[in-house]
C-alpha cells in the first residue's frame, strides 16, 4: 500500500528532474554551438588580418621614408611655432572596430595634448568615425571637419592629398597643424604620436630657413605638400597598427572562445551524467518498490 502511494510521487519528481535537466542541456548545447560559431568567425578574421598586416607594413615603410623627409625639413630649419599661432588637431583613425583600444588611445592622447597646449585651439579634424564618436563626448564644440570611409584598404597619397586640400580650403583658419596617429612599434605595440606641420610664417622665421632659398609661391605649395605628406604618413602607419591590433584581438578572441567551449563541454558532460544518474536512481527505486 505504501509502495503504491509512493510510485506517483516518485514518477512526478522524476519527470520534474528530467525536464529541468533536459532544459539545461538544451541551453548549454545552444550556447556551445553559438560560441563555436563565434570562434570560427574570429579565426577567419584573424587570418584575413594576418594577410593584410604584411601589405600594410610594406606600405608603411614607404610612407615612413617620405614622412622622415618631411620631418627633416622642419628639423634642419630649426622651425618652432610662433607665440601667436593657433593650432588645429587632426586625429587619425578609421571607421572599423574589433581591434582593441587603438582608437581610444589616439583619442585619449589628443585630449591630453589639447589640455596641455597653451596655443588657441582652432578646431579638431577627425579622420574616421571611431575616433569621432569618442572625441564628440569631450570636444563636441571643437570638431570642425570629419572624414569617413577610411580603413577599408591601405590609404593612398591621393586620399591624403584630398583630405589635406579639404582642410586647407575650409573655413577653419589655423597656423599650426598637429596630427596624432598610432605609431607602429612592433606586432603587439603601438603608441599615439604627434606630427607637427608649421605655418609658412613659422617656417620663414626659422633659424636656418635661408639655406633653402625658396620663392614665395613655391614655398606655399611646398608647405601644402608637406602637410599632405605628413597626413599620408599618419594614415598609412595608423592602418598598419590597426591591422596588427586587429589580428591580436581576433587571436585573443579565438583563444577565449576555445577556453569557453572547453568549460561548457565539461559542464554539458557533467549535467548529462547527472541526468543519467538521476534516471538510474529512479529506475532502481521503482524496481525496489515493486
Amino acid at each position: 500500500m505504501f509502495a503504491t502511494r509512493a510510485q506517483p510521487v516518485a514518477s512526478v519528481l522524476s519527470a520534474g528532474v528530467q525536464t529541468r535537466n533536459m532544459a539545461t542541456l538544451r541551453e548549454i548545447q545552444l550556447r556551445l554551438n553559438s560560441i563555436k560559431n563565434i570562434g570560427k568567425i574570429t579565426k577567419s578574421m584573424k587570418m584575413i588580418a594576418s594577410t593584410k598586416v604584411s601589405k600594410a607594413q610594406r606600405a608603411m615603410e614607404t610612407a615612413r621614408s617620405y614622412g622622415a623627409t618631411s620631418a627633416a625639413v622642419y628639423k634642419n630649419a630649426n622651425t618652432v611655432p610662433l607665440e601667436t599661432e593657433s593650432n588645429i588637431w587632426v586625429v587619425s583613425s578609421s571607421d572599423r572596430g574589433l581591434c582593441g583600444g587603438i582608437h581610444s588611445s589616439v583619442a585619449k592622447a589628443t585630449r591630453k595634448l589639447i589640455a596641455e597646449d597653451t596655443a588657441p585651439v582652432a578646431g579638431v579634424v577627425v579622420l574616421g568615425d571611431k575616433a569621432k564618436n569618442q572625441m564628440t563626448r569631450s570636444n563636441r564644440g571643437d570638431i570642425k571637419l570629419s572624414f569617413n570611409q577610411i580603413g577599408k584598404a591601405i590609404p593612398t597619397f591621393a586620399e591624403a592629398s584630398a583630405a589635406a586640400d579639404t582642410i586647407l580650403t575650409s573655413d577653419v583658419k589655423f597656423d599650426t597643424a598637429t596630427i596624432i596617429y598610432n605609431k607602429f612599434q612592433s606586432a603587439i605595440a603601438y603608441e599615439a604620436t604627434p606630427i607637427k606641420n608649421y605655418s609658412i610664417e613659422a617656417f620663414k622665421a626659422s633659424e636656418n630657413f635661408t639655406a633653402y632659398e625658396l620663392d614665395e609661391e613655391v614655398l606655399e605649395n611646398y608647405n601644402e605638400f608637406l602637410f599632405a605628406n605628413n597626413l599620408y604618413w599618419a594614415l598609412v602607419e595608423g592602418h598598419a597598427s590597426e591591422m596588427s591590433a586587429k589580428r591580436n584581438a581576433m587571436e585573443n578572441a579565438t583563444k577565449n572562445a576555445g577556453e569557453m567551449v572547453d568549460r561548457l563541454t565539461m559542464t554539458y558532460n557533467r549535467t548529462r551524467q547527472a541526468a543519467i544518474t538521476s534516471e538510474l536512481v529512479d529506475i532502481i527505486t521503482g524496481a525496489s518498490a515493486l
